[in-house]
């Protein structure tokens, strides 16, 4: 047996969660080491609408302008979901009819299209450029975990030599079908397979079918198949998905997957045009299974899942990356404070706490955005409500001991993102602020520490947050977490131009909040304590106890 290499994280998985995972702990000063058995990153487009709170989260670690110029390149950037008979037939619905129409009133970025195949290259750059070790055409063969750690054996798929890794934790971001997960016996639970389906990649001139409709998403409802369209901006090349075909009351309607050829998939690509005779060139047909469920637990020791691994979701509504993407964005700051000692064994606990309950709400959200927009005929009993976009991207709430819960908050998975005003739990929200005569956004200081804003007349939590930070504090419950202060007011170090911040966050002028590093609000003050030193590191050694 060879001898083993050390590494505080082994991340199984180098797709878009796998390589997120890598850039967020990077960005935290943990070295890890990814395994792929794929040889590259990913060579079909899947996940292609990506929120709200996904670019927020890139841009925290410097890729937002990058991926957007990447992502203009394929798609306009505005662009709407709707439903059509054919794109070449009437328009039947409008779902969404842009889809950053709002956004600026409570974020600093925007949603935007780009296809899995341009965004992972550029997060591939950036983990590497952060120091993590990426080995493609790797596959993991075995692993046991014990008290102190996880042992994995990975061998090259070329060579065929096996390395042996002895890494802290382990994240598992080894996709829908996650050996990890089946190996640790953690069993899923929700919709389970609603159809074997199939994405169509293709080339076809449709530019003059699109008539300057700025289309994102477009679903497809005819006697042929349904599904959905996405085309690249230019109108030559784009993809089909199609969920089923022909009559929805026969069982076979859902087999799309069964015995497909090129030809039947000419004849589909056709169909959702609605133009029979026009070219088509299929590049590439990809078979999958649309699913909606989510794992019964997402951690099992030193061992986490994340994104496909812990739950799978039909891609309506574009929550399956989106999800994957804030499941590594909320491990990683907690798998940082643990290994670096500033936290206790409680604090990993929060991750199953806080996401798999999401993660059951974003299955189910999906599926009821199937039933409504592709597959009626399952029928909407005992489906969920449809759940607006704002809550499930920006809204949701987390509810663990990692949050210092107010009295009258509800238990609600989600709320109005206009209206948390820093409610703890929820996504501190976005306001312009400026320093030196710069503008930023309140999210710009949220990414590595704990971070606590203070009224313009809370100085006096500012002078407790430099000493806990600089030792001086005669109560010392912080165990070095290093809590970044500003004071936002004329006078303070971050000035409030429009005189909203205090209101936008729920608080007195004396008032104050603490952010976690993830940008949720842990705890909130409204108004200044006598005992503010005690007070505030009370509130932090709770939250990473």
């Amino acid at each position: 047996m060879p001898t083993s290499e050390d590494v505080p994280v082994l991340i199984v998985g180098g797709s878009l969660v796998g390589l997120s995972s890598a850039i967020f702990l990077a960005w935290h000063g943990i070295p890890t080491i990814n395994v792929e058995r794929h040889r590259g990153t990913a060579v079909h487009p899947r996940a292609g609408h990506f929120q709200l709170r996904t670019l927020e989260l890139f841009r925290s670690v410097g890729l937002e302008e990058i991926i957007r110029r990447k992502s203009e390149e394929q798609y306009d950037p505005n662009g709407g979901i709707a439903a059509v008979e054919s794109l070449a037939g009437p328009e039947l619905a409008t779902y969404i009819a842009n889809i950053n129409s709002g956004v600026a009133d409570v974020s600093p970025s925007v949603r935007f299209f780009m296809t899995q195949q341009a965004l992972e290259p550029i997060l591939r750059t950036r983990a590497e450029e952060l120091g993590a070790e990426l080995l493609y055409g790797t596959e993991l063969v075995s692993f046991e975990q014990d008290a102190g750690g996880v042992s994995a054996v990975v061998k090259d798929l070329d060579s065929g030599a096996e390395r042996t890794l002895r890494a802290r934790y382990m994240i598992a971001a080894d996709g829908n079908r996650s050996p990890i997960r089946e190996r640790l016996g953690i069993a899923m639970r929700g919709r389970g397979l609603i159809s074997h389906s199939i994405t169509i990649y293709f080339r076809a001139d449709a530019t003059s079918l699109l008539r300057g409709r700025n289309l994102g998403v477009i679903y497809v409802f005819n006697p042929v198949l349904r599904g959905f369209f996405r085309l690249e901006k230019s109108g030559q090349s784009g993809f089909l998905a199609v969920n089923t075909v022909g009559d929805t009351s026969r069982p076979e309607a859902t087999r799309v997957a069964d015995n497909i050829t090129e030809s039947r998939c000419i004849e589909l690509v056709r169909a959702a045009i609605g133009v029979p005779d026009i070219p088509v060139h299929i590049e590439s047909i990809a078979t999958w299974r649309a699913v909606a469920d989510n794992a019964e637990r997402y951690r099992d020791g030193r061992v986490f899942l994340a994104g496909d691994a812990a739950h799978t979701m039909p891609p309506n509504g574009g929550f399956g990356g989106n999800t994957g993407v804030q499941d590594a964005h909320n491990l990683a700051w907690k798998l940082a404070l643990t290994i670096n000692g500033s936290a206790g064994p409680g604090l990993l606990d929060t991750y199953d706490a806080e996401r798999r309950p999401l993660g059951e709400l974003t299955a189910e959200q999906a599926y009821s955005r199937y039933v409504r927009r592709t597959a009626p005929y399952l029928g909407t009993e005992g489906i969920q409500p449809v759940v607006d976009e704002w809550r499930l991207e920006i809204g949701y709430k987390y509810h663990s001991s990692a949050v210092l819960s107010e009295k009258d908050d509800d238990g609600a998975l989600h709320e109005d993102p206009r209206e948390s005003r820093g409610r703890p739990g929820t996504r501190a929200p976005h306001l312009f602020l400026e320093r030196d005569g710069q503008r930023l956004s309140t999210l710009d200081l949220y990414g590595k520490h704990f971070v606590l804003l203070a009224g313009a007349g809370g100085g006096g939590w500012c002078d407790a947050a430099r000493r806990l930070r600089s030792g001086l504090a005669a109560n010392r419950q912080v165990n070095g977490v290093i809590v970044e202060s500003y004071l936002i007011g004329p006078a303070g170090d971050i000035n409030d131009p429009g005189g909203t911040f205090q209101d936008c966050y729920g608080i007195s002028p004396s008032g104050a909040v603490l952010v976690r590093p993830d940008g949720f609000v842990a705890w909130r003050a409204t108004e200044m304590s006598g005992m503010a030193e005690k007070t505030l590191a009370e509130a932090i050694s709770s939250i990473v106890r």
